[in-house]
């Protein structure tokens, strides 16, 4: 197998990896780098649980070669909690946006970047921003709830 030396910006730290050149960006996050809150789901780029920002946009990690994304910034959900829970991570708890939390990475990932642009969307955005997004626990109701009540505290 043919391996590529890359380097990769993530949650602010650099790591130099010799991989694959067919390892996807969610396989050398979890496996090599073991942040784990990237969560492997479907593995086609339907169920948004890898999703991760990639310079600062929200993208399916098992769609992307990690070679792809060589050089460039990417942030897991580790990278959010820095001193205690990001205000997003915390308005997820407080208003039961979490339920068996598979979906939750990706969620908060996609509403950060929905929030770092828009600060106080309406309900119509922030269920666009999060409709890559897949949940089989809620009925998005409350993610939603979660979403909007950080646009507000903004």
């Amino acid at each position: 197998m043919k391996k590529m030396m890359i380097m990769l910006k993530v949650n602010g730290q650099e790591f130099d990896l010799v991989i694959p050149v067919n390892k996807t960006l969610t396989q050398v996050l979890r496996e090599d780098l073991r942040l784990t809150g990237t969560k492997q789901g479907c593995a086609v780029g339907d169920c948004g649980s890898c999703t991760v920002l990639l310079n600062g946009k929200p993208v399916n990690s098992c769609l992307i070669l990690a070679v792809e994304v060589d050089g460039q910034e990417i942030t897991t959900i580790e990278g959010l909690a820095v001193d205690g829970l990001h205000p997003i991570q915390q308005s997820f708890v407080e208003h039961g946006g979490i339920q068996c939390g598979f979906c939750t990475p990706g969620m908060i990932l996609s509403a950060k970047a929905l929030l770092d642009k828009n600060p106080t969307p309406s309900e119509p955005e922030i269920r666009a921003a999060i409709s890559g997004n897949l949940c089989r626990c809620t009925g998005y109701q409350k993610i939603v709830e979660s979403i909007a009540a950080v646009g507000k505290n903004d």
